[in-house]
């Protein structure tokens, strides 16, 4: 079956439909890790996007019930050049094909994915329509009656909607673990599986919160350190998150991931900018301004903190060698940092896995 997809500035790409039938809409990104699709699929920071991955074959090692980072697939439609029809990998449970159709993903392949990713990377990224049932014209209309991506709060879509004590999974079996040397909240603000992994890892025991909670819904658990996790959407719609960021500045130790890491910069001032096309994928350079380690690091963000606006008492001590933006920041005084990239990876590089045992040491300690 034909598939089409149908961007804000009329460009137009035609394909072969490798998911279920349908029409969806969303921001048209792109992701250039050369494996992790599994892992990309079910991330929520992908809520609401067209995601097209930049390697040209994708599914060879087909799906497993072990790499997935939520409990379904998060993005809105899903591109590839070509789709690999028969996966040869010990852990294969399922083909990507009967994976995106089961999951009821409008998806297509047949594309030039090489064209479509310098388009975006030229003009910016944008909205766009996939479809495989409507006209170009039909289509275009369903693109312009919908809203734009930075209008929608995505993280209450992804968001748990009640509190709960992470018990484990297939990928690490609390049993297996030493007893918990510290309690940590977790905000889920679209929280990949595998930062509640890293901290058990760490003999973390790990309450996570709905991305509405309070400064006192948090204190009333009385943890040892707060996280906020990473998830979707413009930073800037989170009024309620920042407000609970700046509540707990001061009280508790603090990680933030990614949007956790916007969270932080704007409850210390800064303005939060939307990148051109993002960084997305696991070959992003990093480095630490203070060491001058430099790391490769997996990424999924379309905005940035702007550091001009920062508080006095905050520095920037990473960022990205690729366009200059900030990738982290350290509270001079409190025991708190946050970074923009993930160091869960899933799928992605392992370099900066080591934050966690950081954080919880620092957690220990009781200082920075």
């Amino acid at each position: 079956m034909k598939a089409i997809l149908l961007l804000e500035d009329g460009t137009t790409f035609e394909g072969e439909s490798i998911g279920a039938n349908g029409t969806t809409v969303g921001e048209a990104v792109f992701a250039t890790a050369m494996t992790g699709y599994q892992e990309m699929l079910t991330d929520p920071s992908f809520a609401g996007q067209l995601l097209t991955l930049t390697y040209p074959l994708i599914g060879n090692y087909g799906v497993n019930p072990e790499d997935v980072e939520s409990g379904k697939i998060q993005v809105e439609g899903f591109i590839v050049r070509e789709l690999c029809e028969e996966p040869s990998n010990w852990r294969s449970t399922l083909s990507l094909r009967d994976y995106l159709g089961q999951s009821g993903v409008v998806s297509m392949q047949g594309i030039d994915t090489r064209a479509l990713t310098r388009h975006l990377r030229v003009a910016g990224v944008m909205m766009g329509a996939m479809s495989t049932d409507l006209t170009r014209a039909e289509l275009m209309n369903a693109l312009q009656s919908a809203p734009n991506y930075g209008d929608l709060n995505f993280v209450e879509r992804v968001s748990t909607k009640e509190t709960y004590e992470w018990t484990g999974d297939e990928c690490s079996k609390l049993s297996d673990l030493p007893e918990p040397k510290c309690h940590i909240a977790l905000i889920d603000l679209g929280i990949k599986r595998n930062i509640a992994r890293c901290l058990a890892r760490e003999c973390c025991k790990v309450t996570v919160l709905p991305c509405n909670a309070s400064a006192d819904d948090v204190m009333r658990l009385n943890p040892d350190g707060v996280v906020f996790s990473p998830g979707p959407g413009d930073p800037r719609q989170l009024t309620e998150t920042v407000a609970t960021m700046r509540a707990m500045i001061g009280k508790k130790p603090i990680l933030g991931i990614c949007l956790g890491h916007h969270m932080f910069g704007m409850a210390m001032g800064a303005d939060i900018i939307k990148l051109k096309f993002g960084h997305r994928g696991a070959n992003h350079p990093v480095k630490n301004l203070i060491s001058g380690k430099v790391s490769i690091t997996a990424q999924n963000h379309g905005y940035a903190v702007h550091p001009d606006k920062l508080s006095n008492d905050v520095i920037v001590e990473r960022i990205n060698l690729n366009d200059g933006t900030v990738e982290g920041l350290r509270h001079k005084r409190l025991p708190i940092f946050t970074i923009q990239y993930h160091p869960e990876a899933s799928a992605g590089s392992l370099d900066e896995g080591y934050l966690f045992k950081d954080f919880v040491d620092n957690v220990m300690r009781g200082e920075q």
